[in-house]
């Protein structure tokens, strides 16, 4: 289930980042929702090796996430995560159609075990 490793790399580590951005005083209710994570999301995630961390710059979250394989990081999918992400609408900025806003990251660097 996890990244097997050679000499500190990772050999099979799909890696992603991600930017969203917090409506005007959601960050209270977003990191109370993430703090009280509803225990059959986190079995989602989990089922699928995702761990991810997600870090706050003013009203901007920067999402970090690994999964073993790219597929494994797309198979959370179903209905508590279009619940959660529904949400989730209540905190984020959204687009035209109502959806959370969720912007790919270019990799600009990796070291370590991120790196190919």
């Amino acid at each position: 289930m996890y990244p097997s490793t050679w000499k500190g790399r990772c050999t099979d580590l799909y890696s992603i980042g991600s930017v969203m951005r917090l409506r005007p005083g959601g960050y209270a209710g977003y990191k109370k929702a993430h703090d009280e994570l509803w225990p059959e999301l986190a079995e989602v995630i989990a089922g699928a090796g995702v761990s991810m961390v997600i870090y706050r710059h003013g009203d901007l979250l920067f999402v970090h996430g690994v999964a073993p394989t790219e597929g494994d990081w797309h198979s959370v999918r179903g209905q508590v995560v279009d619940r959660w992400m529904e949400w989730m609408t209540d905190f984020l900025e959204t687009d035209e159609t109502g959806k959370s806003v969720v912007l790919a990251l270019e990799q600009a660097f990796s070291f370590g075990i991120f790196r190919p």
